[in-house]
C-alpha cells in the first residue's frame, strides 16, 4: 500500500512538472463559443484608415464609422455614445450637421438612429469626399431601405455591410462611388 502510494506521488510531482512546462512554453489553447467569435468579428472592424485635410472631418469621419458599425451591429446604445462624441466634434459652422448628430444620440430607438443616420449621410458625404486627402473612402447604396426607398452611407473598406438592415440582410447594397486621394 505504501509502495502505491509512492508511485501515486511521483506521478503527481511528474504531472505538475510537465504542466509547469507547458505554462513556461507559451502554450495554451483558448476554445471560444460561436458567440464568442462573431462578437469578435464584429468589434473588429477597420477604422479610419484615411487623412482628412481638417482635424474635425477627421474625428467626424471616425465616430461616423462608429455609428455605422454600431447600426450594422443592431447595437443602439453603441450608435448612440459615438452620435454624442460626434456632435461635440463640430464648428458652428456645421450647426444642421451637429444638430442631427445630437437627434441620434437622444434616441435609443435604432429604427430612428437609421433614418438620421441616412440624413445625415445625405448633409455630410459632400464633406467627406472634398475634404479627403489620402486614402480611399466608398459610397456605398442599399436599394431596399426605407420602404424601397433606398439609402446611402459611406463606408472605409469596400466590402458591404449594411447599417440598415443589421443582420437582417447584412450585405445587401453596393458600391456606387470610390473615391481616391
Amino acid at each position: 500500500m505504501r509502495k502505491l502510494s509512492k508511485i501515486g506521488m511521483l506521478f503527481l510531482v511528474v504531472l505538475i512538472f510537465v504542466s509547469c512546462m507547458d505554462k513556461e512554453k507559451g502554450q495554451s489553447v483558448e476554445i471560444n463559443t460561436p458567440e464568442e467569435v462573431k462578437n469578435a468579428e464584429k468589434q473588429t472592424e477597420d477604422i479610419a484608415d484615411q487623412d482628412f485635410i481638417d482635424g474635425m472631418t477627421g474625428k467626424i469621419w471616425h465616430n461616423y464609422l462608429e455609428i455605422k458599425m454600431a447600426l450594422t451591429n443592431d447595437d443602439s446604445g453603441q450608435a448612440k455614445d459615438a452620435a454624442k462624441s460626434m456632435a461635440d466634434s463640430f464648428s458652428e459652422e456645421r450647426a444642421e450637421l451637429k444638430s442631427i448628430a445630437e437627434q441620434l444620440g437622444d434616441t435609443d430607438d435604432i429604427g430612428e438612429q437609421r433614418r438620421l443616420f441616412s440624413k445625415f449621410t445625405e448633409l455630410a458625404g459632400p464633406m467627406f469626399e472634398e475634404a479627403l486627402s489620402g486614402g480611399t473612402i466608398y459610397k456605398k447604396f442599399c436599394p431596399m431601405a426605407f420602404n424601397n426607398d433606398g439609402a446611402y452611407w459611406y463606408a472605409d473598406v469596400e466590402e458591404i455591410k449594411n447599417p440598415y438592415f443589421g443582420d437582417k440582410m447584412l450585405n445587401c447594397g453596393s458600391v456606387k462611388k470610390t473615391i481616391e486621394k
